[in-house]
């Protein structure tokens, strides 16, 4: 018995713990990882935005998150400026990304430029075709004058009003061979500078004079003088009626170079003063030339003009024209000079 109790003293319990492996937690930690990658790059990006962005740029961006429709709709700095249909700055699909502002083609400025210079000759026609009805109920008034309405050429050219007083083999408006002024051409010439003292526009003369030479020809006194002399009476007459001298900015003598018969050129028609009220395109052209001017033809003024109602007006001046120089022709014993 005391064997067997010692014995069952001695007997040694061993337990052995098994030890598993520890459990599963899952994936949740790389979500949240990623989402803190995320907002990282969110956070840098926005940070790059702000630092390169246009203060422009960033009220259309703003303008975009508050209002996506109405922008990409409207366009503007934010969405792409582009005239198009397609807003984001581009004419088609296919273009590259960014943003493009369409200007105007040199096409489209050359026509802009042209239909500016067309109104302008418009509006300055209008008032041209104003100081020619001015001028034609002034001389109709007066009886005198009124005489001399053959002797009147009025016209509308490029540049401006051409008045051109021409000579007349029973009325000349000069005295034979010199350039005093006849007493019914002075009056003619002041009532025309009460009427051009009414406008703000400049005035030209230049004197013509027929083929008729001096006995002594060019080397003398010549024509090339005499009208340059009757251009400058002119002139003075026209300051006489009123007319002030600041408007002249130009006096020239063309003699026999610019004949108005060519198949004549002693005709009584060649010898003539002519009075250019300019336009205030010819005034910036005579600027621009250093004071060079030509008056113009019609043909030059029709073509510069669109067809319709101006190109009629200028037809109607032209037969106005044709008809004076149709007219029978001075009679007479031709004078060795006027």
């Amino acid at each position: 018995m005391s064997n067997a109790g010692e014995k069952a003293k001695s007997t040694i319990v061993i337990k052995r713990i098994k030890k598993g492996g520890h459990g599963h937690h899952g994936g949740a930690w790389k979500i949240a990882y990623a989402d803190f990658v995320t907002a990282m790059m969110a956070f840098f990006l926005l940070m790059w935005l702000l630092g390169s962005t246009t203060k422009g740029d960033l009220k259309g961006i703003s303008d975009y998150f508050n209002s996506p429709l109405k922008v990409a709709m409207a366009g503007g700095s934010g969405a792409g400026d582009a005239n198009s249909v397609i807003q984001g700055g581009g004419n088609s699909l296919t273009d590259q990304p960014g943003q493009r502002k369409k200007g105007s083609t040199p096409e489209e400025e050359s026509k802009k430029k042209r239909r500016q210079h067309q109104q302008r000759m418009r509006e300055e026609r209008a008032h041209m075709e104003d100081l020619k009805s001015k001028l034609d109920a002034a001389l109709l008034t007066n009886p005198k004058l009124a005489e001399l309405k053959d002797q009147i050429k009025v016209q509308i050219t490029p540049d401006g009003l051409r008045i051109q007083i021409v000579d007349d083999f029973n009325r000349p408006m000069f005295a034979l061979g010199g350039a005093h002024v006849q007493p019914y051409m002075r009056d003619l010439l002041q009532e025309i500078g009460k009427v051009l003292n009414e406008v703000d526009n400049k005035v030209a003369l230049s004197g013509h004079t027929d083929s008729a030479l001096y006995a002594g020809g060019d080397k003398g006194y010549s024509n090339w003088e005499l009208s340059a002399d009757r251009a400058n009476a002119s002139r003075r007459e026209l300051i006489a009626g009123g007319m002030d001298s600041k408007k002249v900015v130009r006096v020239v003598g063309l003699a026999d170079s610019a004949l108005l018969e060519k198949d004549d050129p002693k005709n009584p028609l060649n010898r003539r003063i002519s009075i250019i009220v300019m336009n205030k395109l010819a005034e910036e052209k005579m600027n621009q030339a250093n004071g060079e001017i030509e008056a113009g033809s019609v043909d030059e003024l029709k073509e510069q003009l669109p067809a319709g109602k101006d190109a009629a007006a200028v037809t109607a001046d032209d037969d106005e024209e044709d008809d004076a120089a149709s007219a029978p022709k001075a009679k007479g014993k031709s004078r060795a000079k006027e």
